[in-house]
């Protein structure tokens, strides 16, 4: 696009008063808010944050190369400005012209993954699979947010033929912004549960939120939508797309069956419309990443991908994300699972079953466990039931780290059928000499907790002891 092109687009003021550049000049560069990913010729957006003004890095952007800074106010450089009134808003609205364009040449196809848990793995899922069609855009990490979903979506090209977004959410009205700027033709709801409920204000606040993705489809779109998951049923009455059910139950479109979950992952049997089966070697871990490749499944076969090919793609994939039932280690036979990179009471009370299931029969599992954050007024009921499950599931030691999570060390250790097997400790640290001087050969070790816990490094940092 020229800078008139983009000023346009995002309603902004044209500066070139201090640049060599012309109103036609042609920008094709990346656009980033992070001043160290600039490259020549890309595009640099100024955004305040909670703790720092992107402003003070539009100086660094100018000197490796940006070709244009988007900003809320002019700015002493030789380069290009386009001076908004909000950088964010003007990220959305350049995002939204970009697929527009693209689009409008014909091939572009659109699924959008949203949900309290399995959203990063969907997406990433969905990519392995789409890529193997055509170039396919997906987003980096967990970009949903109304500054990584446009961002996404400003990778397209001409040639892009699917773009996989990742829409969350901390409030109502969130994924609706996103999916103004990009109206899927597959919407997924992969699940609503606690996560985040604190932030939004409730579970009922959260349904609301998370419905946004199916109730501004049209007829000819598809909403796919969890079959067993009784917040989510009711959004087949929202939306005006057809809607295509997975699960685990006869109901579903999308069907999973004879599930075998074992260390080196998940075995199942999927059933689609129109009665095809095949049998998947999936082997990312844990039992409830069956469901996130159910519904990766559905939106695949909706696309046109043949299941044999959506089945040898989902059979390459060994890691849904990392920090993510990342399996590391292997010395004497331990085994570490890094699963710290969130954490909410469905994702938890999955990790520990998936520990369960899949624990060597001779030795024992260790579960070191930090805070379920941003649960609001369930954060104690909801540790308190996590503590008890770690007990009658069996787990061997519980190792619970930081004040956050100390409920449910307290929990644990009331239970009647434990004596001493939870310990609890203030920090990584504690933990991991705790870990290393009593893990004996063949254990297998779980560390799951919130991102603002920041366990994933400590569980890198067992990976690699235990390396």
């Amino acid at each position: 696009m020229t800078l008139a092109e983009i000023a346009s687009a995002v309603a902004g003021v044209l500066r070139l008063e201090a640049a060599q550049a012309a109103p036609e000049t042609i920008v094709d560069g990346v656009v980033t808010t992070d001043s160290r990913e600039v490259g020549a010729g890309g595009v640099f957006v100024a955004k305040r944050g909670e703790f720092d003004d992107g402003h003070r890095f539009a100086p660094a952007a100018a000197e490796q190369g940006a070709a244009l800074l988007i900003v809320e106010h002019a700015l002493d450089l030789p380069v290009p400005q386009i001076v908004v009134a909000d950088s964010v808003d003007a990220l959305g609205a350049l995002a939204t012209e970009v697929v527009r364009r693209v689009r409008a040449l014909g091939r572009l196809r659109i699924v959008g993954v949203t949900g309290s848990n399995g959203k990063t793995t969907t997406k990433n899922l969905l990519r392995a699979v789409l890529e193997q069609v055509g170039p396919t855009v997906a987003a980096r990490a967990s970009f949903n947010n109304e500054v990584g979903a446009p961002i996404t979506m400003l990778e397209l090209t001409d040639e892009t033929e699917f773009l996989v977004a990742e829409m969350g959410a901390s409030g109502v009205g969130e994924i609706a912004r996103l999916v103004r700027m990009a109206r899927p033709d597959v919407g997924i709801v992969l699940k609503v549960g606690l996560a985040h409920a604190g932030e939004f204000g409730g579970i009922e606040q959260t349904v609301l939120a998370k419905s946004e993705m199916v109730t501004d489809l049209i007829e000819t779109d598809v909403a796919v939508l969890n079959a067993d998951d009784p917040r989510v049923v009711p959004m087949a009455g929202l939306t005006a797309a057809r809607v295509v059910w997975f699960g685990f139950g006869e109901s579903a479109d999308v069907r999973a069956t004879d599930i075998r979950a074992h260390a080196r992952g998940t075995d199942f049997t999927v059933t689609i419309p129109g009665g095809e089966t095949a049998r998947v070697q999936f082997s990312v871990l844990g039992e409830h990443h069956v469901m996130n490749a159910l519904a990766a499944i559905a939106a695949s076969v909706e696309l046109g991908v043949p299941l044999a090919a959506v089945v040898a793609a989902l059979e390459q994939v060994t890691l849904a994300e990392r920090w993510r039932m990342q399996v590391m280690g292997g010395r004497d036979g331990v085994t570490i699972i890094n699963d710290a990179y969130n954490a909410s009471p469905d994702s938890m009370s999955a990790a520990l079953k998936t520990l369960a299931q899949v624990k060597n029969p001779e030795a024992r599992t260790i579960a070191v466990l930090g805070e379920m954050s941003e649960l609001g007024e369930f954060s104690g009921e909801e540790h308190d039931r996590i503590g008890l499950l770690a007990v009658r599931l069996g787990i061997s030691q519980l190792v619970v780290v930081g004040a956050g999570a100390r409920r449910l060390h307290i929990t644990a250790i009331n239970e009647g059928s434990w004596d001493g097997e939870s310990a609890f400790v203030e920090s990584a640290d504690e933990a991991f000499d705790l870990v290393t001087s009593s893990v004996r050969p063949g254990d297998t070790v779980l560390v799951k907790s919130s991102n603002a816990a920041g366990l994933r490094l400590l569980g890198d940092r067992l990976g690699e002891w235990f390396a």
